[in-house]
């Protein structure tokens, strides 16, 4: 969504790295908790090199058949990154999952084996784990296995200044109401492992045209706000209650993402494309491959 300063439409869809474990992604509701673990990637390493190493956490993860999904997304703005989301429906279920991992040495020795060679790609990484306030949000959607991009906003509100945030974000959903609402996100609060005072929102899309519809919407939207002079009131209270706020695009990466077979089922050829090409109808209609030539003997060197 994209707006001016106080036209806020955060959307951060990112939780847990491929070590952690989550609920399963394919659940319809909103998380109660979300944790996002962000690995920046060295210069030129984001691509077939990060997709290999990340296969090796999702290969690991099947064999065990672990109860617990994540979807992954690499940076489309900003410095090299991939970020991955998971789920919990609480704190109690974040441990729950986590003890699985602990009791079983197999998955945590490949797991090890896929850290130490992820590890050599990374320049840093790290993990915060954020809660869900409804009040912040606005017509959020649960059921996100259909999204193919995520447009990610990260604010920090100011010490002190909750009231006008939380002000700000009614009078913007208000103006949503009027102006564009087919808009959509989910607002997180950080409780560990950032600064306190950062928000993050989600929202999904699933064509990048989705970006376009809301830059066609802003006239609604200014109308909606009174104009000018409505969107400069809004802009001063926003300007009391943020201090920081930036806007990034992730897309979703299937090679990096460990997903459940109800997701793969719903959409075979973007989750596994190769194994769709693999149907017992595409077999059947490949012509029997010619014998293999005997192989060359080496020269003498």
């Amino acid at each position: 969504m994209k707006f001016s300063p106080v036209l806020l439409g955060l959307s951060l869809a990112v939780a847990g790295s491929s070590l952690t474990a989550a609920q399963d992604a394919s659940t319809s509701s909103i998380p109660a908790v979300l944790q996002i673990t962000r690995e920046y990637v060295k210069p030129y390493k984001n691509g077939m090199a990060h997709d290999k190493t990340e296969s090796a956490f999702v290969a690991a993860f099947t064999k065990a058949k672990y109860p617990a999904h994540y979807i992954g997304l690499s940076s489309m703005s900003g410095r090299s990154r991939s970020l991955f989301l998971t789920q919990y429906s609480s704190f109690a279920e974040l441990e729950k999952v986590n003890k699985i991992l602990d009791k079983n040495p197999t998955l945590g020795a490949d797991l090890e084996r896929a850290g130490l060679a992820d590890g050599d790609l990374l320049d840093q990484l790290d993990t915060a784990v954020f809660t869900y306030d409804a009040e912040l949000s606005y017509h959020p959607h649960a059921d996100i296995s259909h999204a193919r991009y995520f447009e990610i906003e990260v604010f920090h509100v100011r010490p002190g200044r909750l009231k006008e945030w939380y002000t700000n974000m009614k009078m913007y959903k208000d103006v949503m109401d009027k102006g564009n609402p087919s808009a959509h996100w989910a607002t997180f609060e950080v409780a560990y492992g950032a600064e306190g005072g950062t928000y993050v929102c989600l929202t999904a899309y699933s064509s990048l045209a989705e970006i376009d519809q809301g830059i066609a919407a802003f006239p609604k939207v200014l109308e909606a706000a009174g104009g000018l002079d409505g969107l400069d009131k809004q802009d001063k209270i926003f300007g009391e209650a943020v201090d920081t706020y930036r806007t990034e695009l992730f897309s979703v990466n299937p090679r990096q993402s460990y997903v459940s077979d109800e997701w793969i089922k719903s959409d075979i050829e973007f989750w596994k494309p190769k194994a769709a090409k693999a149907t017992p109808e595409s077999a059947a209609t490949k012509p029997a491959a010619k014998p293999a030539p005997p192989a060359a003997k080496p020269a003498s060197r």
